[in-house]
């Protein structure tokens, strides 16, 4: 028997436990180029262990609601960010740790122009468009060892927005 989560708009508040969400929010913290470009600087705390920041490009297919989630990940050795390259929303699950497991999981949904950051060894499902194209820039620790453990539920929840889990 699964589990039902409704998904959330995504805030930093709501998020910053588990990680940063990058967005234009407020006004630039500069402007440059001739006064053609609102710099926001530094908004994700990447941390790293061993090895060093890497920008990888992700293509997935769309994912459609309800979702089905069976499993979360988490690595140990580095902060991992989404950056959307379209303009669409895209969903984000986390869990908060519990003695080293993942307690139960929570559901965002974000702005079309939103990114996040998840910290180091926090609980995350897998990268999970809502629509194409699904190409994201991925920021994280490229080097040797494992950074990736994951975690199987032994029920899977549902997430979906309230109407789509009647």
């Amino acid at each position: 028997m699964s589990q039902a989560i409704v998904i959330q708009q995504i805030s930093a508040e709501a998020f910053g436990p588990f990680g940063d969400l990058l967005d234009c929010s407020g006004e630039p913290d500069k402007v440059i180029n001739q006064g053609l470009c609102g710099r926001y600087h530094d908004r994700a705390r990447l941390d790293f262990g061993d090895g060093q920041a890497g920008v990888s490009l992700f293509k997935s297919e769309p994912r459609s609601l309800p979702y089905r989630l069976e499993m979360v990940e988490r690595h140990p050795e580095g902060s991992q960010a989404f950056v959307p390259m379209s303009m669409h929303a895209f969903l984000v699950i986390v869990a908060p740790d519990e003695a080293g497991v993942p307690g139960r999981p929570l559901a965002f949904e974000t702005a079309p122009g939103q990114a996040i950051n998840f910290h180091r060894g926090t609980w995350h499902g897998v990268l999970t468009p809502l629509s194409e194209p699904g190409l994201f820039a991925v920021v994280d620790r490229i080097g040797a060892g494992a950074n990736l453990e994951e975690h199987w539920f032994e029920a899977p929840y549902m997430v979906g927005r309230r109407e789509t889990l009647v």
